[in-house]
Protein backbone atom coordinates (compact mmCIF):
# COMPACT_ATOMS: atom_id res chain seq x y z
CA UNK A 1 0.00 0.00 0.00
CA UNK A 2 1.39 3.43 -0.93
CA UNK A 3 1.98 6.05 1.74
CA UNK A 4 -0.78 8.26 0.33
CA UNK A 5 -3.17 5.33 0.33
CA UNK A 6 -2.12 4.40 3.84
CA UNK A 7 -2.77 7.97 4.96
CA UNK A 8 -6.23 7.92 3.40
CA UNK A 9 -6.94 4.54 4.93
CA UNK A 10 -5.87 5.78 8.32
CA UNK A 11 -8.09 8.85 8.11
CA UNK A 12 -11.04 6.71 7.02
CA UNK A 13 -10.38 4.26 9.85
CA UNK A 14 -10.29 7.17 12.29
CA UNK A 15 -13.63 8.44 11.06
CA UNK A 16 -15.23 5.01 11.19
CA UNK A 17 -13.78 4.31 14.62
CA UNK A 18 -15.09 7.59 16.04
CA UNK A 19 -18.49 6.90 14.52
CA UNK A 20 -18.80 3.26 15.52
CA UNK A 21 -16.64 2.53 18.53
CA UNK A 22 -16.40 5.40 21.04
CA UNK A 23 -17.00 4.57 24.69
CA UNK A 24 -19.23 1.62 23.72
CA UNK A 25 -16.16 -0.65 23.59
CA UNK A 26 -15.45 0.01 27.26
CA UNK A 27 -16.50 -2.14 30.16
CA UNK A 28 -19.49 -1.17 32.30
CA UNK A 29 -17.08 0.10 34.96
CA UNK A 30 -16.18 3.13 32.87
CA UNK A 31 -17.34 6.25 34.69
CA UNK A 32 -20.34 7.87 32.97
CA UNK A 33 -18.73 11.30 33.43
CA UNK A 34 -15.68 10.03 31.51
CA UNK A 35 -17.83 8.90 28.59
CA UNK A 36 -19.76 12.17 28.60
CA UNK A 37 -16.62 14.31 28.74
CA UNK A 38 -14.93 12.32 25.97
CA UNK A 39 -17.95 12.69 23.68
CA UNK A 40 -18.09 16.43 24.32
CA UNK A 41 -14.35 17.06 23.95
CA UNK A 42 -13.54 14.63 21.16
CA UNK A 43 -13.43 17.15 18.31
CA UNK A 44 -11.70 19.79 20.43
CA UNK A 45 -8.87 17.40 21.24
CA UNK A 46 -8.51 16.50 17.56
CA UNK A 47 -8.39 20.21 16.65
CA UNK A 48 -5.77 20.94 19.30
CA UNK A 49 -3.65 18.02 18.17
CA UNK A 50 -3.80 19.00 14.49
CA UNK A 51 -2.89 22.59 15.32
CA UNK A 52 0.16 21.47 17.28
CA UNK A 53 1.01 19.03 14.48
CA UNK A 54 1.05 21.82 11.90
CA UNK A 55 3.22 24.02 14.13
CA UNK A 56 5.88 21.73 15.64
CA UNK A 57 8.83 23.12 17.57
CA UNK A 58 12.13 21.55 18.56
CA UNK A 59 13.27 20.91 22.13
CA UNK A 60 13.75 24.08 24.20
CA UNK A 61 12.14 26.05 21.36
CA UNK A 62 8.45 25.35 22.14
CA UNK A 63 7.47 29.03 22.46
CA UNK A 64 4.27 28.94 20.38
CA UNK A 65 3.15 25.60 21.80
CA UNK A 66 3.62 26.85 25.36
CA UNK A 67 1.76 30.06 24.58
CA UNK A 68 -1.22 28.19 23.12
CA UNK A 69 -1.30 25.78 26.06
CA UNK A 70 -1.20 28.62 28.59
CA UNK A 71 -3.95 30.51 26.75
CA UNK A 72 -6.20 27.44 26.71
CA UNK A 73 -5.62 26.81 30.41
CA UNK A 74 -6.53 30.41 31.21
CA UNK A 75 -9.75 30.05 29.23
CA UNK A 76 -10.58 27.11 31.48
CA UNK A 77 -10.19 29.34 34.53
CA UNK A 78 -6.79 28.03 35.60
CA UNK A 79 -3.74 30.15 36.40
CA UNK A 80 -0.79 28.55 34.63
CA UNK A 81 2.82 29.23 35.49
CA UNK A 82 5.02 29.58 32.42
CA UNK A 83 8.72 29.67 31.66
CA UNK A 84 9.62 26.64 33.77
CA UNK A 85 12.64 24.89 32.25
CA UNK A 86 12.47 27.45 29.41
CA UNK A 87 8.99 26.73 27.99
CA UNK A 88 7.30 24.48 30.53
CA UNK A 89 3.72 25.26 31.55
CA UNK A 90 2.20 24.08 34.85
CA UNK A 91 -1.28 24.60 36.27
CA UNK A 92 -2.91 23.32 39.45
CA UNK A 93 -6.59 22.53 39.80
CA UNK A 94 -7.97 22.53 43.36
CA UNK A 95 -11.06 20.43 43.71
CA UNK A 96 -14.02 21.43 45.82
CA UNK A 97 -13.45 18.59 48.26
CA UNK A 98 -10.41 17.37 50.22
CA UNK A 99 -8.47 14.52 48.71
CA UNK A 100 -5.12 13.37 47.32
CA UNK A 101 -2.72 15.19 45.04
CA UNK A 102 -1.73 13.82 41.63
CA UNK A 103 0.29 15.08 38.67
CA UNK A 104 -0.42 14.46 34.98
CA UNK A 105 2.32 15.06 32.42
CA UNK A 106 2.44 15.64 28.66
CA UNK A 107 5.51 16.49 26.56
CA UNK A 108 5.39 19.19 23.88
CA UNK A 109 8.53 19.08 21.70
CA UNK A 110 8.93 17.79 18.15
CA UNK A 111 11.82 16.26 16.20
CA UNK A 112 14.19 17.32 13.40
CA UNK A 113 12.34 15.14 10.89
CA UNK A 114 10.86 16.10 7.52
CA UNK A 115 7.29 14.81 7.40
CA UNK A 116 6.26 12.37 4.63
CA UNK A 117 2.72 11.38 5.66
CA UNK A 118 0.77 13.26 2.98
CA UNK A 119 -1.77 14.39 5.58
CA UNK A 120 -3.68 17.60 4.84
CA UNK A 121 -2.39 19.04 8.12
CA UNK A 122 1.18 17.80 7.66
CA UNK A 123 3.98 19.96 8.99
CA UNK A 124 5.86 22.20 6.60
CA UNK A 125 7.94 23.75 9.37
CA UNK A 126 11.71 24.03 9.25
CA UNK A 127 14.30 25.01 11.83
CA UNK A 128 18.04 25.02 12.43
CA UNK A 129 19.44 21.94 14.15
CA UNK A 130 23.17 21.45 14.70
CA UNK A 131 23.88 24.16 12.16
CA UNK A 132 21.70 22.63 9.44
CA UNK A 133 18.26 23.53 8.14
CA UNK A 134 15.93 20.62 8.89
CA UNK A 135 12.27 19.79 8.67
CA UNK A 136 10.40 19.66 11.96
CA UNK A 137 7.69 17.09 12.69
CA UNK A 138 5.73 15.68 15.60
CA UNK A 139 7.06 12.27 14.61
CA UNK A 140 6.75 10.88 18.15
CA UNK A 141 3.20 11.93 19.03
CA UNK A 142 3.84 14.68 21.56
CA UNK A 143 1.20 16.76 19.77
CA UNK A 144 -1.28 14.04 20.75
CA UNK A 145 -0.09 14.02 24.36
CA UNK A 146 -0.50 17.79 24.64
CA UNK A 147 -3.98 17.73 23.12
CA UNK A 148 -5.05 14.86 25.38
CA UNK A 149 -3.86 16.57 28.55
CA UNK A 150 -5.63 19.79 27.61
CA UNK A 151 -8.79 17.72 27.18
CA UNK A 152 -8.35 16.06 30.57
CA UNK A 153 -7.76 19.46 32.17
CA UNK A 154 -10.94 20.86 30.64
CA UNK A 155 -12.96 17.85 31.75
CA UNK A 156 -11.66 18.01 35.32
CA UNK A 157 -12.22 21.77 35.56
CA UNK A 158 -15.87 21.17 34.67
CA UNK A 159 -16.08 18.76 37.64
CA UNK A 160 -14.20 21.06 40.02
CA UNK A 161 -16.92 21.47 42.65
CA UNK A 162 -17.33 17.73 43.18
CA UNK A 163 -13.68 16.86 42.63
CA UNK A 164 -11.70 15.62 45.64
CA UNK A 165 -8.07 16.65 45.90
CA UNK A 166 -5.77 18.56 43.58
CA UNK A 167 -4.33 17.93 40.12
CA UNK A 168 -1.11 19.34 38.68
CA UNK A 169 -1.04 19.54 34.87
CA UNK A 170 2.56 19.44 33.61
CA UNK A 171 3.24 20.44 30.01
CA UNK A 172 6.90 19.63 29.61
CA UNK A 173 9.42 20.84 27.01
CA UNK A 174 12.51 19.03 25.69
CA UNK A 175 11.61 15.42 26.37
CA UNK A 176 13.64 14.50 23.28
CA UNK A 177 16.69 16.07 24.90
CA UNK A 178 17.99 19.61 25.18
CA UNK A 179 20.29 20.88 22.43
CA UNK A 180 24.02 20.55 23.00
CA UNK A 181 25.22 22.97 25.64
CA UNK A 182 21.72 23.48 27.10
CA UNK A 183 19.69 21.97 29.93
CA UNK A 184 16.05 21.03 29.69
CA UNK A 185 13.29 18.52 30.11
CA UNK A 186 11.95 16.78 33.20
CA UNK A 187 15.20 16.98 35.15
CA UNK A 188 15.35 20.77 34.77
CA UNK A 189 11.68 21.20 35.70
CA UNK A 190 12.34 19.27 38.91
CA UNK A 191 15.55 21.19 39.57
CA UNK A 192 13.57 24.42 39.25
CA UNK A 193 11.14 23.29 41.95
CA UNK A 194 8.30 21.54 40.12
CA UNK A 195 7.48 19.36 43.14
CA UNK A 196 8.84 21.75 45.79
CA UNK A 197 5.49 23.20 46.87
CA UNK A 198 3.21 20.57 45.37
CA UNK A 199 4.38 17.01 46.07
CA UNK A 200 1.95 14.61 44.39
CA UNK A 201 1.14 11.18 45.75
CA UNK A 202 1.33 9.79 42.22
CA UNK A 203 2.21 10.92 38.71
CA UNK A 204 0.68 9.57 35.50
CA UNK A 205 1.66 9.85 31.85
CA UNK A 206 1.00 8.19 28.53
CA UNK A 207 2.62 7.79 25.12
CA UNK A 208 1.00 6.98 21.79
CA UNK A 209 2.93 4.04 20.37
CA UNK A 210 3.10 2.68 16.83
CA UNK A 211 3.73 -0.92 17.90
CA UNK A 212 0.43 -1.02 19.82
CA UNK A 213 -2.78 -1.41 17.77
CA UNK A 214 -5.35 1.38 18.01
CA UNK A 215 -7.91 0.65 20.72
CA UNK A 216 -5.42 -1.15 22.95
CA UNK A 217 -3.33 -0.05 25.95
CA UNK A 218 -0.01 -1.55 27.04
CA UNK A 219 1.27 -1.21 30.60
CA UNK A 220 3.55 -3.11 32.95
CA UNK A 221 4.68 -2.69 36.53
CA UNK A 222 8.38 -2.35 37.25
CA UNK A 223 10.88 -1.49 34.50
CA UNK A 224 9.20 -0.39 31.27
CA UNK A 225 11.65 1.71 29.25
CA UNK A 226 15.43 1.66 29.31
CA UNK A 227 17.90 4.11 30.76
CA UNK A 228 19.55 6.04 27.95
CA UNK A 229 23.12 7.31 28.13
CA UNK A 230 25.42 8.67 25.47
CA UNK A 231 29.18 8.26 25.29
CA UNK A 232 32.04 9.89 23.41
CA UNK A 233 35.42 8.24 22.93
CA UNK A 234 38.32 10.01 21.24
CA UNK A 235 41.16 7.75 20.13
CA UNK A 236 44.35 9.82 19.78
CA UNK A 237 47.18 8.55 17.58
CA UNK A 238 49.83 10.34 15.54
CA UNK A 239 49.31 11.47 11.96
CA UNK A 240 51.48 10.04 9.20
CA UNK A 241 51.44 9.31 5.48
CA UNK A 242 49.21 6.40 4.52
CA UNK A 243 52.15 4.70 2.79
CA UNK A 244 54.20 4.77 6.02
CA UNK A 245 51.88 3.59 8.84
CA UNK A 246 54.94 2.72 10.95
CA UNK A 247 55.79 6.40 11.00
CA UNK A 248 52.80 7.23 13.23
CA UNK A 249 50.10 5.65 15.37
CA UNK A 250 46.94 4.66 13.50
CA UNK A 251 43.84 5.69 15.48
CA UNK A 252 41.54 4.19 12.83
CA UNK A 253 42.80 0.64 13.39
CA UNK A 254 42.74 1.22 17.15
CA UNK A 255 39.17 2.54 16.96
CA UNK A 256 38.06 -0.43 14.84
CA UNK A 257 39.55 -2.83 17.38
CA UNK A 258 37.86 -0.89 20.19
CA UNK A 259 34.44 -1.10 18.49
CA UNK A 260 34.82 -4.85 18.01
CA UNK A 261 36.04 -5.55 21.54
CA UNK A 262 33.27 -3.39 23.02
CA UNK A 263 30.72 -5.87 21.64
CA UNK A 264 31.86 -8.36 24.28
CA UNK A 265 30.63 -6.04 27.06
CA UNK A 266 27.04 -7.14 26.47
CA UNK A 267 27.61 -10.52 24.83
CA UNK A 268 30.16 -11.84 27.35
CA UNK A 269 30.19 -9.67 30.49
CA UNK A 270 26.58 -8.71 31.14
CA UNK A 271 23.92 -11.05 32.52
CA UNK A 272 21.35 -10.47 29.80
CA UNK A 273 19.39 -13.49 31.06
CA UNK A 274 18.24 -11.17 33.84
CA UNK A 275 17.69 -7.91 31.94
CA UNK A 276 18.65 -6.79 28.42
CA UNK A 277 21.28 -4.18 27.64
CA UNK A 278 22.61 -2.47 24.51
CA UNK A 279 25.90 -0.77 23.60
CA UNK A 280 25.63 0.89 20.20
CA UNK A 281 28.18 2.96 18.28
CA UNK A 282 26.24 5.52 16.28
CA UNK A 283 29.00 7.48 14.53
CA UNK A 284 32.68 7.17 13.66
CA UNK A 285 34.40 10.40 12.68
CA UNK A 286 38.05 10.62 11.62
CA UNK A 287 40.30 11.35 8.71
CA UNK A 288 39.87 13.52 5.65
CA UNK A 289 42.04 12.07 2.86
CA UNK A 290 42.63 8.62 1.42
CA UNK A 291 46.41 8.63 1.96
CA UNK A 292 46.68 10.31 5.35
CA UNK A 293 46.42 8.46 8.63
CA UNK A 294 44.79 11.07 10.92
CA UNK A 295 45.70 12.18 14.40
CA UNK A 296 42.47 11.03 15.99
CA UNK A 297 39.10 9.32 15.59
CA UNK A 298 35.92 10.11 17.51
CA UNK A 299 33.37 7.43 18.40
CA UNK A 300 29.95 8.29 19.77
CA UNK A 301 27.07 6.05 20.76
CA UNK A 302 24.44 5.05 23.27
CA UNK A 303 24.05 2.63 26.18
CA UNK A 304 20.65 1.22 27.19
CA UNK A 305 20.04 -0.58 30.49
CA UNK A 306 17.28 -1.30 33.02
CA UNK A 307 19.25 -1.83 36.22
CA UNK A 308 21.34 0.85 37.95
CA UNK A 309 24.12 -1.54 38.99
CA UNK A 310 24.28 -2.97 35.46
CA UNK A 311 24.34 0.55 34.08
CA UNK A 312 27.36 1.52 36.19
CA UNK A 313 29.14 -1.74 35.38
CA UNK A 314 28.78 -1.19 31.64
CA UNK A 315 30.12 2.37 32.01
CA UNK A 316 33.20 0.96 33.77
CA UNK A 317 33.62 -1.86 31.24
CA UNK A 318 33.48 0.52 28.27
CA UNK A 319 36.02 2.86 29.86
CA UNK A 320 38.27 -0.13 30.58
CA UNK A 321 38.00 -1.49 27.02
CA UNK A 322 38.68 1.97 25.57
CA UNK A 323 41.79 2.59 27.63
CA UNK A 324 43.38 -0.83 27.23
CA UNK A 325 42.61 -1.42 23.56
CA UNK A 326 43.96 2.03 22.70
CA UNK A 327 47.07 1.38 24.80
CA UNK A 328 47.64 -1.93 22.99
CA UNK A 329 47.96 0.08 19.77
CA UNK A 330 50.19 2.71 21.31
CA UNK A 331 47.36 5.24 21.19
CA UNK A 332 45.76 7.30 23.91
CA UNK A 333 42.08 7.72 24.62
CA UNK A 334 39.79 10.40 25.99
CA UNK A 335 36.67 8.54 27.11
CA UNK A 336 33.55 10.30 28.32
CA UNK A 337 31.43 7.39 29.50
CA UNK A 338 28.77 8.54 30.07
CA UNK A 339 28.93 11.86 28.24
CA UNK A 340 26.67 13.99 30.42
CA UNK A 341 23.54 13.06 32.32
CA UNK A 342 21.31 10.53 30.64
CA UNK A 343 17.78 9.37 31.38
CA UNK A 344 17.36 6.70 34.05
CA UNK A 345 15.13 3.72 33.35
CA UNK A 346 11.41 4.40 33.40
CA UNK A 347 10.10 2.23 36.22
CA UNK A 348 6.39 1.97 37.00
CA UNK A 349 5.55 1.56 40.66
CA UNK A 350 4.29 -2.08 40.79
CA UNK A 351 1.63 -1.47 43.44
CA UNK A 352 0.30 1.67 41.76
CA UNK A 353 0.22 -0.04 38.35
CA UNK A 354 -1.67 -3.02 39.71
CA UNK A 355 -4.10 -0.66 41.45
CA UNK A 356 -4.77 1.39 38.31
CA UNK A 357 -4.88 -1.41 35.74
CA UNK A 358 -8.66 -1.89 36.24
CA UNK A 359 -9.13 1.80 35.37
CA UNK A 360 -7.45 1.21 32.01
CA UNK A 361 -9.47 -1.96 31.49
CA UNK A 362 -12.65 -0.01 32.16
CA UNK A 363 -11.90 2.18 29.16
CA UNK A 364 -10.98 -0.36 26.47
CA UNK A 365 -11.96 -3.69 28.00
CA UNK A 366 -9.81 -6.19 29.87
CA UNK A 367 -8.82 -8.02 26.68
CA UNK A 368 -7.37 -4.82 25.24
CA UNK A 369 -4.97 -4.08 28.10
CA UNK A 370 -1.80 -6.14 27.99
CA UNK A 371 1.75 -6.25 29.31
CA UNK A 372 4.30 -5.24 26.67
CA UNK A 373 7.89 -6.46 26.53
CA UNK A 374 10.64 -4.24 27.89
CA UNK A 375 11.24 -1.28 25.59
CA UNK A 376 14.80 -0.22 24.75
CA UNK A 377 13.62 3.31 23.99
CA UNK A 378 13.91 5.89 26.77
CA UNK A 379 11.69 8.52 28.39
CA UNK A 380 12.58 11.35 30.75
CA UNK A 381 9.28 10.70 32.54
CA UNK A 382 11.66 8.48 34.50
CA UNK A 383 12.83 11.51 36.52
CA UNK A 384 9.30 12.04 37.91
CA UNK A 385 9.07 8.33 38.70
CA UNK A 386 12.18 8.67 40.86
CA UNK A 387 10.43 11.31 42.95
CA UNK A 388 6.99 9.77 43.49
CA UNK A 389 5.12 6.56 42.57
CA UNK A 390 4.41 6.65 38.85
CA UNK A 391 2.53 4.87 36.09
CA UNK A 392 3.34 5.38 32.41
CA UNK A 393 1.39 3.54 29.72
CA UNK A 394 1.25 3.17 25.94
CA UNK A 395 -1.83 3.98 23.86
CA UNK A 396 -2.22 2.19 20.53
CA UNK A 397 -1.56 4.44 17.53
CA UNK A 398 -1.70 2.16 14.48
CA UNK A 399 -4.93 1.80 12.52
CA UNK A 400 -6.75 -1.49 11.91
CA UNK A 401 -5.52 -3.11 8.71
CA UNK A 402 -1.93 -1.95 9.26
CA UNK A 403 0.48 -4.37 10.93
CA UNK A 404 1.95 -2.62 14.01
CA UNK A 405 5.10 -4.71 13.58
CA UNK A 406 5.85 -3.10 10.21
CA UNK A 407 4.07 0.26 10.56
CA UNK A 408 6.34 3.34 10.48
CA UNK A 409 7.54 3.72 14.04
CA UNK A 410 7.77 6.67 16.36
CA UNK A 411 10.46 9.05 15.05
CA UNK A 412 9.79 8.00 11.45
CA UNK A 413 8.94 10.70 8.85
CA UNK A 414 5.98 8.46 7.99
CA UNK A 415 4.71 8.02 11.56
CA UNK A 416 0.92 8.03 11.19
CA UNK A 417 -1.29 8.42 14.24
CA UNK A 418 -4.72 6.83 14.24
CA UNK A 419 -6.64 9.64 15.89
CA UNK A 420 -8.83 7.24 17.84
CA UNK A 421 -5.76 7.20 20.11
CA UNK A 422 -6.79 10.69 21.19
CA UNK A 423 -10.15 9.41 22.39
CA UNK A 424 -8.64 6.38 24.12
CA UNK A 425 -5.90 8.48 25.72
CA UNK A 426 -8.35 11.10 26.95
CA UNK A 427 -10.69 8.53 28.49
CA UNK A 428 -7.86 6.47 29.98
CA UNK A 429 -6.08 9.38 31.65
CA UNK A 430 -9.36 10.84 32.86
CA UNK A 431 -10.57 7.52 34.26
CA UNK A 432 -7.25 6.93 36.01
CA UNK A 433 -7.33 10.42 37.52
CA UNK A 434 -10.90 10.20 38.79
CA UNK A 435 -10.52 6.67 40.16
CA UNK A 436 -7.41 7.67 42.07
CA UNK A 437 -8.83 10.93 43.39
CA UNK A 438 -12.07 9.29 44.49
CA UNK A 439 -10.21 6.37 46.02
CA UNK A 440 -12.07 3.82 43.92
CA UNK A 441 -9.12 2.37 41.97
CA UNK A 442 -8.14 -1.26 42.27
Amino acid sequence: MSLAARSSASLLACALSFALVPPAQADAAQRPEVAAAAAQLQQQVVDWRRDFHQHPELSNREARTARVVAEELRRMGLEPKTGIAHHGVVAILKGGKPGPRIALRADMDALPVTERTGLPYASKATATYRGQTVGVMHACGHDAHTGILLGVAKALVAMRDELPGEVMFVFQPAEEGAPEGEEGGASLMLAQGLFADFKPEAVFGLHVFSSVPAGQIAVRGGPLMAASDSFSIKVVGRQTHGSRPWGGIDPIVAAADLVGTAQTIVSRRTDIARLPAVVTFGAVNGGIRYNIIPDDVELIGTIRTFDEAMRERIFADLRNVSEHVAAAHGAMVEAKVPDGDGNPATVNDPALTAKMRPSLQAVVGADNVYEPPLQMGAEDFSFYARQVPAMFFFVGATSPGIDPATAPGNHSPEFLLDETALDVGLRALLQVSLDYLHGTAG
